[in-house]
């Protein structure tokens, strides 16, 4: 790649060498501005301060070999000066399941951000910041939701995974706790979902016919307490996907602060929503799990202690 600076004005022109073709503009733009929040990266696109060949482009542009991009200048305060809690990298580190030379499998506690903003800080990525170079994200997980998560670590790396997620040949598996009792074993929910924000401007996503195609299977586990007890694959990764299916369909997550008015179960603090299967294509064959965590575990042992009539799905 070749940049060519006028320090007048503090702009760059990049040009897109053939590493960087086929990469989204905002993931190229993550990549090129260092870790800031995704959100002032759309912010710049949206406003036309970021322009592809002279014009206007959107956040998903594919760059193609040979574009010129303009980067305005953006004021980020360094990994070093961000306020992270001194024990949190060693947290992360000790999160991280495997790392090879392309990417990072990290096994995400609830609570953290994959990137910072909407006033925070700092996020994951951050944090990784300052375990070394080169991660990229390539997907995403939401802040409440724990488990599988998986990082790049050179430009080719994100680009050959972010083919595989938009060619949805990665298979992502969650393990969910709905409020109710699923009538039948399996549940398909097809349905488009929309962003949108609420009356406290919150964003959320719904269920609207003028939505993004979006498909959810909840295959029941166990029904336990009133509750069923579920592993939700999607098969495309819109946000808060499982969180607003699962809504939509008259049974939201436990715990989910945004989605569901009820009171959670006893003992559950967090959502309940975690990724626990990670299949992967890119550079090889590799299926990746992480077991449910210990807090929402303890909240299964309980329904089940005050739910004597639970039924599992592998016992009939």
């Amino acid at each position: 790649m070749t940049e060519n600076r006028q320090a007048s004005r503090g702009v760059r022109h990049v040009t897109v060498d053939g590493n960087h073709d086929g990469q989204r503009l905002d993931n190229f733009l993550m990549g090129e501005l260092g870790q800031i929040p995704r959100g002032l990266v759309y912010r710049l696109v949206r406003t036309g301060q970021v322009r592809v060949n002279g014009s206007r482009a959107k956040p998903m542009k594919k760059l193609r070999s040979g574009d010129d991009v303009r980067i305005p200048p953006v004021a980020d305060n360094p990994p070093e000066s961000r306020r992270i809690p001194d024990d949190l990298v060693a947290r992360i580190r000790a999160c991280v399941i495997e790392q090879t030379e392309n990417l990072a499998v990290i096994d995400k506690p609830s609570g953290v951000a994959v990137q910072g903003g909407s006033g925070l800080n700092w996020g994951l990525m951050h944090v990784l910041a300052r375990m070394g170079e080169g991660y990229r994200p390539v997907h995403r997980l939401d802040r409440p939701t724990s488990g599988l998560l998986v990082v790049a670590r050179h430009h080719r790396a994100a680009r050959e995974l972010q083919r595989a997620f938009a060619g949805r040949r990665v298979e992502k598996r969650y393990l969910a706790l709905l409020e109710g009792e699923l009538a039948e074993p399996t549940v398909t929910v097809d349905a488009p979902l929309k962003k949108v924000r609420d009356a406290s401007g919150q964003r959320r996503t719904v269920v609207a016919e003028d939505g993004q195609a979006a498909l959810t299977r909840f295959r029941l586990l166990e029904t336990v307490g009133g509750y069923s007890y579920v592993e939700a694959t999607i098969e495309t990764g819109r946000m808060h996907q499982i969180r607003a299916h699962a809504a939509g369909i008259g049974h939201p997550l436990a715990g989910d602060e945004r989605y569901n008015q009820a009171p959670a179960p006893a003992g559950l603090n967090r959502l309940f929503l975690h990724a626990h299967y990670l299949r992967l294509d890119w550079p090889e064959e590799r299926v990746f799990s992480a077991p449910l965590p210990e807090e929402l575990a303890g909240v299964l042992d309980r329904l089940r202690q005050d739910g004597p009539d639970s039924v599992s799905s592998m016992d009939t």
